[in-house]
């Protein structure tokens, strides 16, 4: 892929994502003291665009290039993976900062408008809610034409599927994921994050980093959460047939996911779930 090697892989590990707190549990009238529990870490991760401040977004720490690629692909920022030179954390002497990161894009990028309209601090609950309309997004990305299923047996795994590799939400409850699956239901990949629209980003920065997943979009971006406007916007960006979200969809989401020809599926859980748009790309048979 164009400009694979910039990208500096090896440094965007994984670590640690979850601390311990001492804590005092109730259980029926009597106490426990002297305890310690799994907490998700979150702290605040600074971007910068061409050595410039550009925002901050709280996050769980880890996969950051994939989290800043997949923003600015969603946001249009970039076009194609090359687009960006370099991208690596902040070296203060021999020390890595690893709350700063410096993301350097070609000439031309970003455009100073796109800057502006993105500047400012990202909360990883809830994105930056609903400064995009729709008729920029309209413009900014083309309607899904693929028409791929997926059989309803198989959406109904998806999120057991994305249970059993959720460790950070299994030690904590406090954290959100987002996975890529093929019409099969085989995970490509999943993200856990603090923030879901976090978890979103790093899938799509991981898909459109690697040339081994983005040889196609996905069949179905899962969600652990609700779809928000931004959510479906994040998987519309992506190309992303279906979108399934283990919760209820916001009336935006909907309306959005209808008018870019995107299958919207809510209410994801045990064995059941509602589709509200495009409901044709989910099968009753099971694919051969």
């Amino acid at each position: 892929m164009e400009g694979h090697s910039t990208l500096n892989h090896a440094s965007d590990h994984e670590p640690t994502s979850v601390t311990y707190r001492p804590v005092t549990k109730y259980v029926e009238h009597e106490t426990c003291s002297e305890l310690k529990d799994a907490v998700a870490i979150e702290s605040p991760l600074e971007i910068r665009l061409n050595g410039k401040a550009w925002m901050v977004t709280m996050r769980s720490p880890g996969f950051d290039h994939d989290l800043a690629s997949g923003f600015l692909w969603s946001e249009k920022i970039i076009h194609h993976v090359s687009d960006i030179l370099e991208i690596a954390h902040c070296e203060r002497g021999e020390a890595v900062e690893s709350n700063i990161l410096n993301v350097f894009l070609r000439p031309g990028l970003p455009q100073e408008d796109q800057i502006d309209r993105r500047r400012g601090i990202s909360h990883g609950g809830c994105g930056l809610c609903g400064k995009t309309a729709m008729e920029s997004i309209q413009k900014q990305f083309p309607p899904i034409l693929s028409e791929e299923g997926v059989d309803a047996p198989t959406i109904c795994s998806l999120l057991d599927s994305m249970h059993s590799l959720q460790s950070a939400f299994m030690k904590t409850g406090g954290v959100h994921a987002a996975a890529l699956f093929d019409a099969h239901g085989q995970c490509l990949v999943l993200r856990e994050d603090i923030g879901r629209h976090n978890a979103v980003d790093k899938v799509i920065g991981h898909h459109i980093r690697n040339s081994a997943t983005h040889g196609r979009p996905p069949a179905v971006l899962a969600v652990s959460s609700r779809a928000s406007f931004e959510i479906v916007q994040k998987s519309i960006s992506l190309g992303a047939p279906i979108i399934a979200c283990a919760s209820a969809p916001s009336s935006l989401a909907v309306d959005l996911a209808q008018a870019f020809n995107q299958t919207l599926v809510g209410f994801l859980r045990e064995g059941r779930f509602n589709v509200y748009t495009h409901p044709s790309r989910i099968l009753t048979r099971p694919l051969k």
